[in-house]
């Protein structure tokens, strides 16, 4: 009897072991993959600077790639990380949605979490922004402080759904205000963005959107030695130049990367596509300069108040 008993404690005890288990997805250490640099001081800083917060407030460390672009890359790195003991991975761009899709069966410990880029399948999640917006009220400060009726867009790529929503934003009221816009076909192509910039200041454009990581600052720069304006991409971009920079479209990158890590620790994260927006505090406008009259700065804010109410552009 007591044999039996005995036998029937340590069952209940592996069983106990095995359901905390399986229930529990908790963070061991953290890894992202960068396709450039982490210092271009925009898009994969704020990247950076999300893998330090997870350290500092989880406990646990963080280890990172950068220039990893190829799917031989993409493996290697993973390969890596997983000796280090990281299950939850980080890959800092669009990239990263076909290179996780492609490798990740090799690696079945592994969460695998990528931006901007259609996701599906298990450990697989998706981050996108609804960037719209944030280019929609950017293109209205655009259109409401123009002097010369004509403002710049220097994209990286036409699928910015950001740059869209900075057109749609300058027409809003002032439909006969001319936008025009170059796409560099590249994150990091400064000097291509440079000559573009350079011809459209020659041709009249007096407000910019750099929306790009690697060469957004150098075009900032290159608009303030000329005079005019620019709207601050990704970062609050205000340090640049009071003057300078009207505001900035915002995307608080490394609070979510804290929010993503978060979940996954208490087993809550999704596979798929998740999308965020105003009203999830991750897409905000920047510091308004003081250039800026406060009626249009009021304008804008009351006008994202009825977007985060509504879910609607007032387009």
């Amino acid at each position: 009897m007591k044999r039996l008993l005995h036998l029937l404690i340590i069952a209940l005890l592996f069983l106990n072991g095995c359901s905390e288990t399986a229930a529990t997805k908790k963070l061991e250490n953290v890894g992202l993959l960068f396709p450039a640099t982490i210092n271009d001081q925009v898009w994969n800083t704020k990247g950076y600077k999300g893998l330090l917060k997870i350290q500092s407030t989880m406990n646990v460390k963080g280890f990172y790639k950068e220039n990893i672009k190829t799917e031989e890359e993409t493996k290697a790195a993973l390969e890596e990380l997983r000796d280090n003991g990281v299950n939850l991975v980080f890959g800092h761009g669009n990239i990263y949605s076909d290179l996780f899709q492609k490798v990740k069966g090799d690696f079945p410990d592994m969460h695998f979490v990528s931006f901007n880029g259609e996701v599906k399948g298990d450990n697989m999640t998706g981050i996108h922004f609804k960037a719209e917006s944030m280019g929609f009220f950017g293109g209205m400060v655009a259109s409401e402080m123009t002097s010369t009726k004509k403002v710049a867009v220097i994209a990286a790529y036409p699928w910015q759904p950001e740059i869209e929503g900075f057109e749609k934003g300058v027409h809003y009221k002032h439909p006969e205000v001319q936008v025009e816009t170059v796409y560099i076909n590249d994150w990091e192509d400064k000097e291509k963005a440079l000559s573009h910039t350079r011809q459209l200041i020659a041709s009249g454009a007096d407000i910019f959107y750099p929306a790009g990581d690697g060469f957004n600052i150098p075009v900032i720069e290159e608009v303030k030695r000329n005079g005019l304006y620019a709207i601050g991409f990704v970062s609050d971009q205000s340090d640049l130049g009071k003057e300078t920079v009207l505001t900035s479209t915002v995307q608080n990158v490394v609070n979510l990367y804290e929010l993503i890590a978060e979940q996954y620790n208490r087993g809550e994260l999704k596979e798929g596509n998740l999308y965020f927006d105003f009203k999830d505090g991750i897409l905000s406008m920047g510091t308004f300069s003081p250039v800026v009259p406060a009626s249009i700065k009021q304008e804008v804010e009351n006008e994202i108040s009825s977007y985060i109410k509504t879910g609607k552009l007032p387009n």
